[in-house]
């Protein structure tokens, strides 16, 4: 297998996840800033999508988006479990990563992009900065949603990390680098996020 990476948070989520996991893979670099994810051979070749992450399997073909790409390697590495070894727990997994990407994730991520952002991504996408603010506060009130349903657990999903960890830690440190700081009346959410980046797989290579 082979790892396109790059910067940003998607592809963190799966370094995050491999690094939980012990895999370790043959990587590419995608230079996102200069484009080239945008373009052939990547775009052709690797992603029509013109995304980042994406894993090339060992027969050739190639998975996009992070949690498919995170659903495979669980698959292929079931040890230790980020996602669930039984029914009931992938998809109590499942939920809550898709709670916290629609709430959280995903318009921190617009937000960004359609101010902070906007030079880099104007040109490669439909951008609406008349939305950025909203899309700001909208990911400020998941958090706020968050905080008391994990009052009383270590993990979002639980007492054990799962892929729901690994993603919102992945974007909310990408938000506290581009002006998106967690609300500090979110005291729950703040310790979660100490105890997340206190763990050795999120510490930089």
């Amino acid at each position: 297998m082979k790892f396109y990476n790059s910067v940003g948070p998607n592809p963190r989520v799966v370094t995050l996840f491999m690094a939980e996991k012990g895999i370790e893979l043959p990587e590419v670099t995608v230079d996102l800033r200069g484009g080239e994810n945008r373009r052939p051979p990547y775009s052709s070749d690797v992603n029509p999508a013109g995304q980042t992450p994406a894993l090339e399997l060992d027969d050739g073909s190639v998975l996009a988006e992070i949690t498919a790409i995170c659903e495979y390697l669980e698959e292929r590495f079931p040890a230790p479990p980020l996602i669930g070894t039984t029914a009931g727990e992938r998809a109590n997994t499942r939920m809550w990563t898709r709670r916290v990407d629609l709430k959280i994730c995903e318009p921190l991520t617009n937000g960004f992009r359609f101010a902070e952002g906007l030079p880099l991504f104007e040109s490669r996408m439909r951008c609406l900065p008349e939305a950025a603010a909203g899309l700001k506060a909208v990911a400020q009130d998941g958090i706020r949603w968050l905080d008391p349903l994990i009052a009383r657990r270590d993990f979002i999903a639980g007492d054990r990390v799962t892929l729901a960890d690994l993603m919102l830690f992945a974007f909310l440190d990408f938000g506290a680098g581009v002006g998106q700081p967690i609300d500090p009346a979110a005291t729950n959410v703040t310790a979660w996020y100490d105890r997340m980046k206190a763990r050795p797989s999120a510490t930089p290579n």
